[in-house]
């Protein structure tokens, strides 16, 4: 803490300095006076801009707004007391200054006396901030300021629209995003009054797009409905793709029935009637992966003008939020629906980031409840994204950290298949066992076989595909190992149980003597590649698990102490370091799990000499 003394001293000297400062100000301001503002020196601006800054700094803000009043100085004050605005800014950010109204009437004569051009770099300066509380006192002084600088520049302001909106944008993805009901209600991060003062910050200027825009269109100047697009209306698109990709693809938005006013939901809403204000059809911009649109000249290309992940937002909006769904045309087919937003579920699950897997699982699931159960034909399959999408899935379910999400995207894969008729099924299903590279997927992908022989065995129905000639390449490839007899039965455990149940199934369920599904007819070559190869893999990896177990136990009792670590190898692979008595209880669920093998094996073997006797 500094003694009375040191403090007194600095006093005297802020007061020398805020002195002096105001007598250069007022020098530098009465030389100036005489003297046309051609002929102002860089050193008089020099002179105002520390003097003036100073004397804001030092308290000294009536002296200075006396200066600024005076109907003498106003030439200067055009000229130069932009320069002013970073201390101003400062005092009315912190608002805790004793000169607080005299800074504001200051700030507000500036405004109204300087010229635009300078006003706009001058503020924009100040809107640069890290903290985030800064940021958003800064963003809600500032926008009133800069929304009349940019109208006092006519029909010039495009461009300068544009900066100030991507300056302003650049700051709000500064802000923390509110997560939950409450930190939303109480906007915590004063994201949403940022988001608020934004919406009210451009309603002029979507105005005069939508008036321009009116005005063209009835002059017939637009040959094709887009032609010579304004200015205006090119950085207004700019700002709504940019507000798309954030903060709105990066929210999660709150139903009414969850949030009755939603600040951040209104702003969504907001955002996507700017874009109907401007000319941009909603519907068009959704289904703009399967529609030609008209090329329009000029300003941006393609896939600068419309970003393809701002494009996934707007459909995320439209179909899982409903937002703007009246602008909407009734003609569009639920498949239709599907095939359009497949692009932008491609993109949103090929990302890492789970709010963008989540947006993309929960578009596909909106996009698929819609559609009739077996209706998708297999030619859908021909498109790109239809096997993309499959694929971006069982990424997914096998290695997102989330939970939940690994559980929705099991949820969403299935009603996915659901969808597809038999022949379509059938072709996803050889494709996944193809690509997917992971056992439980696999084991997934053979249960849905089954049900579908299930079904398809079932009276009455006329299913070619998983029955027959058509159903036995797929079977070849089910009940098959991977690496035969040097199979890592452990790794692959979900796929050889899922296979050994569908072949255990068929032999009870398709007798010999119908033999439908031509399995039996097949069982010789099953018998060679599959089941022989399973019974030696299996008496293999016992072998080495209970010798494993046996050198285990062995040298517990050997150290005859419990908390010694061990290592144990399994093949080319070491189990992780862990107690004796853990890696004794893994080794015997490892020759547990083989037992059980077994006795599917053995059940498998039983039944179909069984059905041999019967026919003989």
């Amino acid at each position: 803490m500094k003694c009375p003394v040191c403090l007194l001293r600095e006093d005297k000297a802020r007061l020398k300095t805020a002195g002096m400062a105001l007598e250069q100000l007022s020098d530098v301001v009465q030389r100036c006076q005489a003297l046309p503002e051609d002929r102002y020196t860089t050193e008089d601006h020099d002179v105002f801009t520390i003097s003036g800054r100073t004397c804001i700094e030092e308290g000294n803000s009536a002296q200075v707004l006396s200066i600024v009043l005076d109907e003498k100085n106003q030439d200067i004050v055009r000229c130069m007391g932009w320069n002013l605005l970073p201390p101003l800014i400062q005092v009315l950010v912190k608002k805790e200054d004793k000169k607080l109204s005299q800074c504001l009437a200051i700030f507000n004569h500036l405004l109204q006396t300087c010229r635009p051009k300078e006003l706009l770099i001058g503020l924009l300066e100040q809107l640069e901030q890290d903290d985030p509380d800064t940021i958003a006192t800064s963003l809600h002084l500032l926008l009133n300021p800069l929304q009349k600088v940019l109208l006092c520049l006519g029909s010039r302001k495009a461009s300068s629209l544009g900066m100030t909106l991507s300056s302003v944008l650049d700051q709000v993805a500064k802000l923390p995003l509110p997560h939950t009901k409450e930190q939303e209600e109480d906007d915590v991060f004063s994201l949403c009054r940022c988001c608020t003062d934004l919406i009210d910050f451009v309603k002029p200027f979507v105005h005069e797009a939508r008036q321009n825009l009116l005005n063209t269109e009835a002059r017939h100047e637009r040959e094709q409905g887009r032609d010579n697009e304004d200015e205006l209306q090119t950085e207004l698109l700019k700002f709504c793709m940019k507000t798309l990709s954030h903060p709105l693809l990066e929210v999660q938005l709150k139903d009414p029935d969850t949030l009755a006013v939603s600040p951040l939901r209104n702003f969504a809403t907001e955002i996507l009637n700017t874009l109907s204000a401007i000319g941009e059809s909603v519907p068009s911009l959704v289904y703009q992966p399967l529609l030609k649109r008209k090329q329009v000249p000029g300003f941006l290309e393609e896939e600068v003008r419309y970003p393809k992940e701002s494009l996934a937002s707007l459909a995320h909006l439209v179909f899982v939020h409903h937002l703007a769904a009246d602008t909407f045309p009734s003609v569009f087919s639920p498949v239709f629906c599907l095939r359009s937003n497949m692009e932008h579920i491609c993109l949103l699950l090929s990302r890492t980031e789970e709010f963008r897997i989540q947006k993309g699982l929960e578009l596909y699931e909106k996009s698929l409840v819609r559609v009739e159960d077996c209706s998708l034909h297999a030619d859908l399959l021909e498109i790109k994204t239809f096997l993309t999408v499959p694929q971006h899935m069982v990424k997914v379910m096998t290695i997102c950290p989330r939970h939940d999400l690994r559980t929705r995207g099991l949820k969403v894969l299935q009603l996915s298949i659901d969808k597809f008729d038999t022949e379509a099924k059938y072709n996803l299903f050889q494709y996944m066992l193809k690509t997917s590279n992971h056992s439980g997927v696999e084991g997934y992908v053979i249960k849905n076989i089954k049900n579908q022989i299930d079904v398809a065995l079932q009276p009455g129905n006329s299913n070619t595909w998983f029955v027959g000639a058509h159903l036995l390449p797929l079977l070849r490839k089910v009940l098959s190992l991977p690496d035969g007899p040097e199979t890592d039965l452990l790794h692959y455990l979900d796929r050889v149980m899922e296979s050994l149940n569908l072949l255990r199934y068929l032999v009870i369920r398709d007798k010999a003597t119908d033999n439908q599904t031509g399995i039996w007819t097949e069982l010789y070559k099953i018998e060679d590649t599959f089941l022989k190869p399973l019974r030696v893999g299996v008496n293999m990896s016992r072998a080495h698990y209970e010798r494993e177990l046996h050198n285990t136990m062995a040298t517990t009792r050997a150290k005859a102490k419990e908390e010694s670590v061990l290592s144990v190898s399994v093949g080319d692979e070491k189990l992780p370091n862990m107690t004796s008595e853990s890696q004794i209880q893994a080794l015997h669920s490892a020759l547990h799990t083989f037992d059980m093998i077994e006795s599917v094996l053995v059940r498998i073997e039983e039944l179909t000499e069984g059905e041999g006797k019967s026919l003989d």
